[in-house]
């Protein structure tokens, strides 16, 4: 079944354009967004939650119309950017006790859990943890109020290898909650350990969007791995 559903998006920049973006998450399952820097990704996540406003298109989630219902729709998911620059002097206990109050799921026991998962101190500020644990605070917002479908761009930015290990195991085990993931990175070796399906963008169009067997069946050349097939792609893209 899909959860969420992305039809048509365009959004003209003067220096870029998204081009007829389509493509649907399925309930329960992790989909990487995998393009260059500059092809895309951020500008449809952002459409996807109205934090910019799409030329064209539509995009609804659990068959529900974003456009009309986006308050209900975004008590059930969450977002985390692969950075953090708001309230940067405030305690993190601060932000919490102040972001608690727009949802009326919060889930106080999740929020302990993954605080002590990410090893966060609560009396620290934003501007006083490194990229990594940025991240991981951001995540743990999004992850506290139980969202059903999980957005999240460059989730693992900045991490270390073994946090990032650590953050793909969870994605697992939300997963096997029916949890909805989309995430967007740069990083294939996080697609090969956990990705179900890949969305694939490239000059404002979406190339490809499938699961990773079919991508490398449709796209691969024999031999190849998931991360040569998609360096030649952008190199046969530039040519």
């Amino acid at each position: 079944m899909d959860i969420v559903e992305v039809k048509n998006i365009c959004k003209t920049y003067p220096s870029f354009q998204l081009k007829d973006v389509s493509f649907s998450l399925e309930e329960g399952k992790i989909t990487g967004f995998i393009g260059r820097n500059g092809a895309g990704k951020t500008t449809t996540i952002k459409a996807m939650l109205n934090l910019i406003h799409p030329d064209s298109g539509r995009i609804s989630y659990f068959g529900m119309p974003l456009a009309g219902n986006e308050a209900a729709i975004k008590q059930r998911i969450g977002y985390s950017t692969g950075s953090l620059s708001w309230y940067p002097r405030k305690t993190i206990r601060e932000i919490v006790r102040v972001t608690r109050g727009f949802y009326s799921n919060w889930d106080d026991e999740a929020y302990r859990r993954y605080r002590t998962m990410f090893s966060l101190d609560e009396e620290k500020k934003p501007i006083e943890l490194s990229e990594g644990m940025k991240v991981k605070f951001n995540l743990l917002l999004a992850l506290s109020h139980r969202a059903k479908v999980l957005i999240l761009d460059e989730p693992t930015s900045g991490l270390d290898p073994f946090s990032r290990d650590e953050l793909l195991d969870l994605f697992l085990t939300l997963k096997e909650h029916g949890v909805t993931i989309l995430f967007s990175t740069h990083i294939i070796t996080d697609l090969e350990r956990c990705a179900d399906n890949i969305i694939y963008i490239s000059k404002g169009k979406i190339r490809a969007a499938c699961s990773g067997d079919a991508f490398l069946q449709d796209y691969g050349q024999p031999g190849e791995s998931l991360e040569e097939s998609f360096l030649r792609l952008e190199k046969e893209a530039r040519a």
